[in-house]
């Protein structure tokens, strides 16, 4: 089995056998975590307090935040050495998303998306950043992004966490919606987990307004069959790119040779740190269902990006936020 390497060993000298995700930052030993029964809680979340969050991420703080790949890197090094990958069978279920008012390469320059953001929060006390896009939910208030930009994995949830849609060479057109509480999967949260590397954040109100009726919100699919067309979006912030403008990677998924427990698909795309959590769509624009999130690649010059396969447990972490 090859190991992967995170951006963070190229861009912070860690070690050469580290996993290389696609966030920003992040000790203890964590132990592999066996398929759940169906009946055992499978969600863990935190609430925090958002009120101060939005004033804390001022323009310097956001340019100099550090991308989160290191996170999901030390949640590897921690002892995610699971030796099978957990195959989910859920029926596939697709719940629609809700519109805004208002030549292939390995990446593609893109205009904001009002949907599509950034993701700013502290850990460990550090500042990172990472991608997230706003879904449909019943709260009309959440955010979807990696398990690593929510909690260390094993570890805490992050604190100051905003979600910045649509931003821009430092403008935020839509403000910063600061999260009010963060859920991922207890696979996640307990043992850094790659399978389940995926989060989400419910945003309190901003100008007596709902995060969904301000920018809009994608659907979202579950248990989808393997290997469809994907495009992927996020902010890389890791050189050579500099986290000011959004970006995708289009392209057909097939499965990690490398690591087949993480039960992941990967699909061509050059993306650095700063793009984790960054939404997958199937089909070839923002306007398909989302099914995924970048998570993680192999070096600082990676090819491919991988994504965890959206299955009945993440469906289950989803819905329970959704639904706070």
């Amino acid at each position: 089995m090859r190991t992967p390497k995170t951006l963070a060993t190229s861009l912070l000298s860690l070690s050469a056998a580290a996993l290389l995700a696609i966030c920003a930052a992040g000790g203890a030993t964590a132990s592999t975590v066996a398929a759940q029964d169906k009946k055992a809680p499978q969600v863990a979340s935190q609430s925090v307090d958002g009120s101060r969050a939005a004033d804390y991420w001022t323009p310097e703080r956001m340019k100099s935040a550090i991308p989160g790949d290191v996170l999901a890197d030390k949640a590897l090094a921690r002892g995610n050495k699971s030796s099978a990958a957990t195959v989910e069978k859920g029926a596939s279920t697709q719940i629609s998303g809700k519109a805004a008012k208002g030549k292939t390469t390995l990446h593609a320059d893109e205009s904001p998306i009002s949907n599509i953001g950034k993701v700013f929060f502290t850990m460990g006390g550090s500042n990172y950043v990472c991608s997230g896009n706003s879904v449909t939910s019943t709260n009309k208030s959440t955010v979807s992004t990696a398990g690593h930009c929510v909690n260390e994995g094993p570890g805490a949830f992050a604190t100051n966490f905003v979600f910045v849609p649509a931003y821009l060479n430092g403008a935020a057109p839509y403000g910063k919606w600061a999260a009010k509480a963060l859920y991922t999967t207890t696979q996640w949260s307990s043992a850094g987990d790659m399978q389940y590397d995926t989060g989400f954040a419910v945003v309190s109100p901003l100008n007596g307004q709902n995060l969904s009726d301000a920018v809009g919100a994608s659907g979202v699919q579950f248990n989808a069959a393997r290997g469809l067309t994907y495009k992927s979006y996020g902010y890389p912030a890791a050189a050579p790119f500099d986290g000011q403008s959004l970006k995708s990677c289009t392209g057909p998924a097939s499965d990690d040779p490398n690591n087949p427990q993480f039960n992941a698909q990967g699909i061509p795309c050059d993306m650095t740190g700063g793009s984790s959590g960054g939404p997958w769509f199937i089909g070839t624009s923002s306007a398909g269902y989302q099914n995924s999130i970048n998570s993680y690649g192999y070096g600082s010059r990676s090819t491919v990006m991988y994504g965890p396969y959206w299955g009945s447990v993440i469906q289950q972490a989803y819905s329970t936020a959704a639904a706070a």
